[in-house]
């Protein structure tokens, strides 16, 4: 009979491996939102040709209010995935609560509530809020009507997702993220050759939605059968998922906001084609966070399970989750940082790169922060406190908007590019706070806030030397330092034997 090890019996499926689970699961998470960035690239230069600059941007709203209105899953999507992981480790077996579907029934209908707000709110937004031309006004109104019959559907989606998360399906629920992915970028130009009109484009998105709440639900009810249908409802299992709900809802309504608000007080201030001119950068740099995202996906359902049996666990996942991000991401982060001009040149023409090098430079360094924090927010959900990261977000809301708007009047959408990238630095620092007191383990704040610093500094030196051949130069230099300083400084020695083995095995 084989041996079992302690790792295993902790897994949250049997025979794997805690460690075997999260670089297999994140590896899929990789690939499922990595490969659309392939199709990003080459479709987004296209549709802004064929659309036109005034038209993508109003697309690139649309897909904003699609994704903000999806809050009105009340946080239950994640709430399902923190209770069912945490249960499935308590109980040792495929847990399958009762309120499962009625609570799927319930997303539906809070999507029926959102689509009707939506609606509701669609002509001041485009009449009166948003500085949309007046010749596209009509078509972007309707535009927004389509997105609102499609947005029951994406709700409920999130909380199939948050389903499969905690039963550790990362390999279906990927091959299922990247398809979909790349019809969301290839799908809208198989309408350019017959027409131009938003409100057809919009079509073609929303379909996809339509097709990616299908695809989920068929693998919930065909691969999970214990997930079945139930008549009990137990109020016991359904008040933590108020609870935990509750508080994660107030992040969904208020992270969101701080994070899409910027290009709608852009487009209300300036421009729909300032959008444009934001937002394509906005979607290039942060598209990198799909590296954390991937981690993080795998790391909260880990987090619930563990937490309250293997502390130390926690821990080691905890620092390790935050090295690994700032190291893979820190090599991208400065080459974007040094030629962001050349590489906005050669996607996207002179025009964007005279308009949107600087946004790209500084919505980089924000994207690193962000990354990096997305561990710590994981961290509180994951371990069942929401709630702090709520009430730092409350907190942040009122003055970031402030900023925001007296920035973009001053400095235009530059303006909005730091103010987004100050935001999220105070944050990350916030939320790493609360993340090692949570755990017990205030020293790591310092340390860890001190290892911050060193790569922003040094995003910064490759900025003080003009032509391109010092430039590349000290980019050279700076990875070589990184590469010495992250093997021998930042990795312990269990990693290093770790990697060695790996790069010998192979």
């Amino acid at each position: 009979m084989p041996r079992v090890t302690e790792e295993e019996r902790n897994s949250p499926l049997p025979g794997h491996s805690v460690s075997r689970l999260l670089v297999r699961n994140t590896a899929f998470n990789l690939a499922g939102q990595g490969v659309p960035l392939l199709a990003a690239l080459f479709a987004i230069p296209l549709l802004i040709r064929g659309l036109g600059t005034d038209r993508f941007g109003v697309v690139t709203l649309a897909w904003i209010l699609i994704g903000y209105f999806s809050v009105f899953d009340l946080g239950f999507g994640r709430a399902l995935t923190q209770i069912v992981a945490a249960k499935l480790s308590d109980s040792g077996d495929r847990y399958a609560p009762a309120l499962v579907w009625p609570v799927l029934g319930l997303m539906f209908l809070l999507g029926i509530i959102g689509a009707l707000l939506l609606i509701t709110i669609a002509p001041a937004l485009v009449h009166s809020i948003l500085n949309i031309p007046t010749a596209l006004q009509h078509e972007t109104l309707w535009s927004f009507y389509v997105l609102a019959i499609a947005l029951p559907f994406v709700v409920v989606t999130a909380g199939l997702v948050g389903i499969l998360s905690a039963f550790h399906q990362f390999g279906l629920l990927n091959s299922i993220r990247a398809p979909m992915g790349i019809y969301t970028y290839l799908a809208p130009l198989t309408v350019l050759p017959f027409s131009h009109s938003l409100v057809h484009v919009m079509v073609v998105l929303a379909i996809g939605r339509l097709l990616a709440f299908g695809a989920h639900l068929v693998v919930c009810r065909g691969l999970l059968p214990q997930l079945r249908y139930e008549s009990l409802l137990r109020l016991a299992d359904i008040r933590p998922l108020f609870r935990i709900g509750a508080w994660m809802t107030v992040t969904n309504i208020v992270g969101p906001l701080m994070v899409y608000v910027d290009r709608f007080v852009i487009g209300g201030v300036i421009s729909v084609a300032a959008v444009a001119y934001y937002a394509t950068p906005y979607e290039m740099a942060t598209k990198l966070l799909v590296i954390p995202v991937a981690v993080i996906g795998v790391l909260f359902p880990a987090f619930a399970a563990n937490y309250r049996r293997n502390h130390n666990k926690v821990v080691r996942l905890f620092v390790r989750a935050t090295k690994y991000i700032a190291l893979i991401l820190f090599p991208p982060i400065l080459l974007i940082v040094a030629f962001a001009e050349q590489g906005l040149r050669w996607w996207l023409g002179d025009e964007f790169a005279f308009h949107s090098t600087l946004i790209l430079q500084w919505l980089a360094i924000g994207v690193f922060m962000n990354s990096i924090a997305q561990v710590f927010f994981t961290l509180l959900q994951g371990i069942g406190r929401p709630d702090l990261s709520a009430k730092v977000h409350i907190a942040e809301l009122p003055a970031y908007l402030i900023a925001l708007f007296w920035s973009v009047q001053t400095f235009g959408i530059l303006g909005a590019a730091v103010t987004w990238a100050a935001r999220v630095t105070i944050d990350a620092i916030l939320q790493l706070y609360l993340a090692t007191r949570a755990l017990g383990e205030r020293k790591l704040f310092a340390r860890m806030v001190a290892a911050g610093l060193l790569p922003l500094c040094a995003f910064a030196i490759p900025l003080f030397f003009t032509s391109p051949i010092s430039r590349s130069l000290s980019v050279a230099l700076t990875l070589l330092t990184f590469l010495v300083v992250g093997w021998l400084g930042v990795l312990g020695e269990e990693e290093r034997s770790r990697i060695k083995a790996r790069v010998q095995g192979s």
